[in-house]
């Protein structure tokens, strides 16, 4: 068949006839795209792989949503307790500059919120000490008056042992002067304390002047500054440590026959801290 020069003109303008390509089935039953695998015509010859999704298109990172601010934290026990005094504080300040029957009620009664919290922790302190026993100490220390003597009188034992046995290791130094009023005072108390628990007293006169509960006594020759002890203050005990070497102050002025003991026995059978 012999064409017109008309219709052969068309057909090699329109160029050759694309080839028909088979649809997967599976594909086109699920209704899904099969974008990896575009049209050679379309997508190759006449690039149209924009529009036929032979390429597709890469999808837009979507923004990172932002992180949840965090939480306020809780104030601490302490921040609280604070927070309490200022709005006490304030209440009482606004109370006192405007005395009106309101601002007095609001301070009183804020007040008195807070003195029910302290009965709370009060009773409930007590009730803690009762229940455990390794941190109640009025078992070491009692307050309560039979417990204190019955405490009191094992104390004096002990103490009295103590000290008769002290004499074997410490001695005493007295610093006193003649004219002294209280060495007069004292001089006789340190005397028993020493007879009756056997100590040696070693007398030093600061002045040169006698002393008759203590006639056998030296006049200080340095004695004093050696020892490390400032000031001239009479009377004035110390202990001294004859396996040491070491002095230790006693105290100074008129003290007791009681304070004597009680002061020895502390600073050489006991530890620091542990009597309090």
């Amino acid at each position: 068949m012999k064409l017109a020069p008309l219709s052969l003109l068309v057909l090699l303008l329109a160029g050759p006839t694309p080839p028909v390509v088979a649809q997967d089935r599976s594909t086109e039953a699920a209704g899904v795209e099969r974008a990896d695998r575009g049209d050679d015509f379309y997508c190759a010859e006449r690039r149209l792989g924009q529009w036929f999704y032979c390429t597709r298109p890469k999808a837009e990172p979507k923004p990172e949503t932002a992180a949840p601010e965090s939480s306020v934290p809780e104030p601490s026990a302490t921040e609280r307790m604070a927070a309490i005094k200022q709005e006490l504080d304030e209440l009482k300040a606004k109370a006192i500059l405007d005395p009106s029957e309101a601002n007095v009620v609001a301070y009183v009664r804020f007040q008195r919120e807070q003195l029910d919290r302290a009965s709370t922790f009060s009773d409930t302190w007590q009730r803690a000490l009762w229940q455990n026993p390794d941190i109640d100490y009025t078992l070491q220390r009692p307050v309560n008056t039979v417990a204190k003597r019955a405490w009191l009188d094992i104390r004096k034992v002990d103490r009295d042992q103590v000290l008769t046995n002290l004499g074997k290791r410490y001695g005493l130094f007295y610093f006193f002067a003649q004219s002294c009023a209280a060495c007069e005072v004292f001089s006789p108390i340190l005397r028993s304390v020493a007879d009756s628990h056997r100590m040696a007293v070693m007398a030093v006169s600061m002045d040169g002047g006698p002393n008759r509960d203590f006639p056998r006594y030296v006049v200080d020759s340095g004695q004093r500054a050696r020892m490390g002890l400032q000031g001239n203050e009479t009377p004035a005990l110390v202990l001294f440590d004859t396996a040491t070497k070491r002095t230790i102050p006693v105290g100074y002025g008129i003290l007791s026959a009681d304070e004597v003991m009680e002061r020895i026995f502390m600073l050489t059978n006991t530890k620091v801290g542990s009597d309090y």
